[in-house]
């Protein structure tokens, strides 16, 4: 079982930037990937951003070259970055954790881009 705990959502004028975090229960160095995804009104989740054990990345096209997803195993944590945030990026963002064959789900962080 993992928990994880998503932090660092808000209210942004676009243009904008956050940084959310995701502390895990238990030590990331033994996740096999760990990824940020959100869900907007109407929509589906969908995949935002992953990084795996060996720090390999992976983002939507929709966020390349805006957000930066790492990770800092001391802390047992994971970081998306989101620069010159744009009213599309409105959505509740959830970290999520692969560890074997299991998924798991943090409570999710609504971010907001509004002027």
């Amino acid at each position: 079982q993992v928990q994880l705990v998503e932090s660092g959502g808000g209210l942004v004028q676009p243009g904008g930037s956050l940084r959310l975090s995701c502390a895990a229960s238990t030590t990331i160095f033994t996740i096999n990937s760990m990824g940020w995804y959100r869900q907007a009104p109407g929509k589906q989740r969908e995949l935002v951003a992953t990084i795996n054990s060996g720090g390999s990345t992976d983002y939507a096209d929709s966020v390349k070259g805006r957000f930066t997803i790492s990770r800092d195993n001391t802390k047992n944590t994971v970081y998306l970055q989101m620069n010159r945030l744009e009213p599309e990026d409105t959505a509740v963002y959830y970290c999520n954790a692969k560890l074997g064959v299991f998924y798991f789900w943090g409570q999710g962080t609504q971010v907001t881009v509004s002027s």
